[in-house]
């Protein structure tokens, strides 16, 4: 893929100072955004699970012309079969239909090519290993000026999926972008998302400093909040810190999160939410794991993370009421710790090796992670190395990412 030019001496405070105005407009919708936003008129949403289908009705509820790639038949069938998806809770309420002929619908393909071809925006779901996957396949599909998301993107992904690309062969100039989250907190009943809506979160593209393209998100992405690069918003990725503390640790040993409950008494159903499930002990260690990551920021020139109260916000959602955050299934939070591990933890601790920071509780919540799993999770995941980083101290390495971002 082709590279944007490196700014000229003296540009780097232009950007910054567009940066400041951007951001500060998105902050004030009342108010003419500083630059003007990218238009997303084709959308392609690759993948058919719960975070395929939310955001390929919010782009349906923007107007666009929406189509749904899954290469599983038993995803398309199920899709297929409900007619369409129903959002309710927060959000742009409604009923929005699948493949209907007489009304604008979301159109299903089990087709790569007919969904990416001619589409302005391309979101990428799922879990890393099938975000890396869809990175590998798509290089000889993609053409100038289209649009690539990693919803969620995790630590780095914006980086590896350029890299796998770089690998298949694609020249095209395209933008990726790595978002923190969703806009909002999903309970599934059947062919209806029930949503809650999720705290800001920070968003960055590939190639640094396509304001254009963040603005042009933020009808299907209304929380994103503009880091300046993906190497912020790499480094303030808590997704992992937070879910696998409170999915893989539990038991008697651990002080329980949420209300105390009196003996006898049942827990209320509004109290069993994500952040209820953090309980003191799991938040020691939270804090202790956020420490290595903010050190680690550090070493590589990224300071002002949130602090884990933001963190916790942002990736654990609300006690209970508006934002609460679902307590998963079972295959579920498997499914989370894994990704998170591979996608959040690892990168943390690759970088943190080059950087000599000693990260004592990142890698024993890897381990406690691979041996719950039964998986080498720390092999499998999301290093520097493995994604074009090449480096065997600091300085290189640094230099290495800020020309790769």
């Amino acid at each position: 893929m082709r590279k944007s030019a490196p700014y000229p001496k003296g540009a780097t405070d232009r950007g910054m100072t567009e940066f400041a105005e951007f951001a500060d407009a998105m902050a004030r919708p009342s108010r003419p955004a500083a630059v003007p936003a990218r238009a997303f008129g084709r959308v392609a949403v690759l993948g058919g699970g719960t975070d395929a289908r939310l955001l390929a009705a919010l782009a349906l509820a923007e107007g666009a012309e929406v189509t749904l790639f899954s290469a599983y038949g038993a995803e398309l069938s199920a899709l297929r079969a409900a007619g369409g998806i129903a959002l309710r809770g927060a959000g742009p309420v409604g009923s929005y239909q699948i493949d209907a002929d007489a009304a604008p619908s979301v159109r299903t393909t089990a087709e790569l090519d007919a969904a990416v071809t001619g589409a302005d925006l391309i979101f990428l779901t799922g879990p890393v290993h099938k975000q890396r996957t869809y990175a590998m396949v798509l290089a000889d599909h993609l053409t100038d000026g289209q649009v690539l998301v990693l919803a969620p993107g995790r630590s780095m992904g914006a980086l590896e999926a350029r890299w796998l690309l770089g690998i298949g062969g694609c020249t095209a100039d395209i933008t990726l972008v790595e978002a923190a989250t969703l806009p909002y907190w999903v309970t599934v009943s059947g062919a209806t998302l029930n949503l809650s809506a999720a705290a800001p979160a920070p968003a960055a593209t590939l190639p640094a400093g396509r304001f254009d393209v963040l603005a042009g998100l933020r009808p299907y992405l209304s929380h994103i909040a503009p880091a300046v690069s993906v190497l912020h918003s790499g480094f303030a990725d808590a997704s992992g810190l937070v879910e696998v503390a409170a999915l893989a640790l539990g038991g008697p040993a651990l002080a329980p999160g949420g209300p105390a409950i009196p003996a006898g008494a049942h827990p209320l159903a509004e109290n069993q939410t994500f952040r209820n499930m953090i309980g003191p002990d799991h938040l020691s260690i939270i804090r202790a794991m956020a420490e290595e990551r903010r050190e680690t920021a550090r070493r590589f020139g990224v300071r002002d993370l949130p602090d884990c109260d933001t963190w916790l916000e942002m990736f654990a959602g609300a006690a209970s009421g508006d934002g609460a955050r679902p307590v998963p299934t079972r295959a579920h939070a498997q499914a989370l710790i894994r990704c998170a591990v591979v996608g959040s933890l690892v990168p943390l601790t690759s970088a943190a090796r080059i950087a000599a920071v000693p990260t004592p509780g990142t890698d024993a919540m890897i381990a406690t992670a691979s041996a719950m799993l039964g998986a080498d999770l720390a092999t499998a995941g999301r290093k520097l190395a493995a994604i074009g980083i090449e480096a065997a101290d600091l300085d290189t390495a640094r230099r290495a990412l800020e020309e790769a971002v």
